[in-house]
Parts: structure tokens; sequence; C-alpha cells
């Protein structure tokens, strides 16, 4: 039987502090690895994903756009026909941008684009729309945001594709851009279209 001698206790005590140090650096570099892995996967890291995605969109019935000479946001007003639901705002930066892709797609008899007008003041909505057209068949005014929640809304502008049926078929956080525009929604629309 061999005993321990007193100068090897102080050998493993050193060892253990070392492993407690490093700990933070190993947990460090494991989560390094993960996140590089997923930014390595090819997947859009900004894109969220939604829950509502595949699910009947939320029930609208909010009041029309004072003076804007569209009827109210309603359920009906999308019903049966294949609509882009936009949520938008004056205040709105990328509302701005993303306004003339809009504009353009309004003018496909194929597709209803609606407004959700999100916590703005309507003078300020009225003047947005007057200056740079108004797409919207049908605009309903959000001012506590309530309608937004129900939509899972992020942040604006955010957009929803939803078939005739009711059924959210594709979601767009921020703004469409030229490219977003031509290889995301046009796509979804395309596909939706040859659906029915």
């Amino acid at each position: 039987m061999t005993q321990q001698s007193e100068s090897d206790v102080p050998v493993a005590k050193g060892r253990g502090r070392y492993l407690i140090a490093a700990l933070p650096l190993l947990l460090f570099a494991g989560l390094a690895a993960v996140f590089m892995t997923q930014l390595q996967s090819g997947r859009d890291v900004s894109e969220i994903p939604s829950a509502l995605l595949g699910t009947k969109a939320p029930p609208l019935q909010m009041e029309a756009l004072d003076g804007s000479e569209r009827p109210a946001l309603t359920t009906a007003a999308i019903d049966g026909k294949l609509t882009l639901v936009n949520v938008f705002a004056s205040w709105c930066v990328p509302c701005r941008q993303e306004h003339p892709m809009l504009l353009e797609l309004s003018k496909d008899s194929r597709v209803n684009v609606v407004g959700i007008n999100y916590k703005d003041r309507n003078d300020n909505a009225l003047r947005f729309l007057g200056e740079l057209g108004n797409p919207y068949s049908a605009i309903g005014v959000d001012p506590n945001g309530k309608a937004a929640i129900d939509w899972g809304v992020y942040g604006i502008p955010e957009s929803y594709l939803v078939g005739p049926d009711g059924t959210i078929l594709y979601k767009k956080v921020g703004p469409f851009d030229p490219e977003t525009f031509q290889t995301q929604l046009m796509p979804a629309i395309e596909k939706a279209l040859a659906s029915l």
C-alpha cells in the first residue's frame, strides 16, 4: 500500500483551479461554434419565422382611414381574394422605400392590396398617401396597435400574403426592395395563383 505524500496534494488542487478557471473559456468556445455553424448554414438569419404561416388570418374589423376614400378594412374586404395585407405608417421611412412596389402590385388585378395604418395620425397618413399614391383598395386604422398584435407584427413595414380562403401564405418582415419583390413576393403570388 502506498501512501500519498504531502507534496502530491497541492499539485492536484492546482489542476482543479486551472480547470475551473478555463470553464468559462470552454463555454464561450462552444457557444461561438454553435453561432458560427448557424451563420454558415445558408439560412437567412434576418428572416423571422411566423407561427401564423399556414393558419387562418386573424379577423379584420377596423375603421376606415377617414378622408382616404377607401372602405374600412374588414374580413369581407379580403374574403375570396388573393390579398397582400401591408402594415404601414407615415412616420416609417422603410415604408416610403417599398411604396413604389406596392403601387406597381396594385395594378395587378389578380392581387388585392390592403393596408393597416399602424399607430399613425389621420392627417399624416393622408398626406403620406397623397404624396406617394394610394395602392390600397381598403385601409384600416390601428391607432393602438391591437390589430398588429393579432397579426404578430414585429415592426413595420410588414406584409402578409393571404389566400382566397383566408390562409396566410407568406410573410415579409421589413420593406420590399426590388430584389425581394421579384425573388420572394412574386413567386409566392404565382404559386398561390397556380393552386387556385
